[in-house]
């Protein structure tokens, strides 16, 4: 006999309480669904059921396999469902949320290039959701970039948030560089106030160390930080994601190369990795093959001298 439409009526029969109800319900007769059971206990080799005149409840055997038969279920379904949606154009609409500077740096292009390849996928973009809720903000994808992640959620790792300290050409040539990490007290710094925002975090000796600064300006949004160092307001921690071209274009000069800010995750979260729509796989699996890999292609583009470790 067919072992997914008996594990079905297991499930059917647990669920109702009565092999009557169950036959009922899947518009079967009561023996035919009484086959079908002896089918799956003999195919366990264990006896499910406890049946009475007036009720059936599970055994131990069947309070253990009840789960494993509805997981199986439901991954038939999602196979159907993959095989069905393969067969069809990808089209519908995702709701993802980014930090404004990712997006305008990086994410947006790869959005761009995504509809390129699925046009009839719609893409509706929120930027600044720092701290985006995906249920309440009603969002398939937010990118994150963090090294603490919400246990509750599902996260792929899409690269690594690498930073460098820079400042403008007229802040080093009125002010000089830093000598040292000791030596920016001596700087005016600039800083994020979503972070530790009176530090700068730096790995030393596989440890992660605060270097207390003089924060002279602050934001919560790292386009603000960088305007600022661009203004020569002071010195800035800033993420290679988003300054690679004005370090390029000399707009920005390099500071303590040689040391190492602390690196963070850059993540695809969503909410759950069973019963994911075809077009939240295509986008993650898309994002993971566009900025992964060993070094992440904003970093591929910086001079080797700034010595970002991969």
């Amino acid at each position: 006999m067919d072992r997914l439409t008996a594990a079905k009526v297991f499930i059917e029969i647990a669920e109702q309480g009565s092999l009557t109800k169950a036959a009922e319900h899947l518009n079967m007769s009561t023996a035919m669904v009484s086959r079908y059971l002896a089918a799956i206990e003999q195919w366990f080799g264990a006896r499910l059921l406890h049946r009475t005149t007036r009720k059936v409840s599970l055994t131990d055997a069947g309070v253990a396999t009840l789960p494993a038969c509805k997981k199986m279920l439901l991954a038939v379904e999602d196979a159907k469902n993959i095989a069905m949606e393969r067969s069809q154009e990808p089209v519908g609409v995702l709701r993802v949320a980014s930090s404004g500077s990712f997006a305008d740096a990086q994410l947006t292009q790869a959005l761009v290039e995504f509809q390129h390849r699925y046009p009839k996928i719609e893409i509706i973009l929120s930027v600044g959701h720092n701290h985006a809720n995906l249920v309440k903000d009603r969002l398939d994808l937010a990118i994150k970039i963090t090294n603490t992640l919400d246990p509750t959620l599902i996260a792929r790792p899409l690269a690594m948030c690498h930073s460098v300290l820079c400042a403008s050409p007229d802040y080093v040539a009125k002010h000089g560089k830093p000598s040292s990490l000791d030596d920016l007290q001596n700087h005016y710094c600039i800083t994020h106030v979503a972070g530790n925002h009176r530090h700068y975090r730096f790995i030393q000796n596989q440890s992660l160390v605060e270097v207390p600064v003089k924060g002279y300006f602050q934001s919560n949004e790292t386009d603000a930080v960088c305007r600022a160092v661009l203004c020569g307001a002071g010195i800035g921690m800033l993420p290679t994601f988003y300054i690679g071209e004005q370090i390029k274009q000399g707009k920005l000069v390099p500071l303590l190369i040689h040391e190492q800010p602390e690196i963070l995750g850059i993540h695809a979260v969503y909410l759950s990795r069973e019963h994911q729509p075809l077009n939240l796989r295509l986008l993650v699996d898309f994002l993971v093959e566009r900025f992964g890999g060993t070094v992440s292609p904003w970093d591929r583009k910086l001079n080797a001298d700034l010595c970002i470790a991969s």
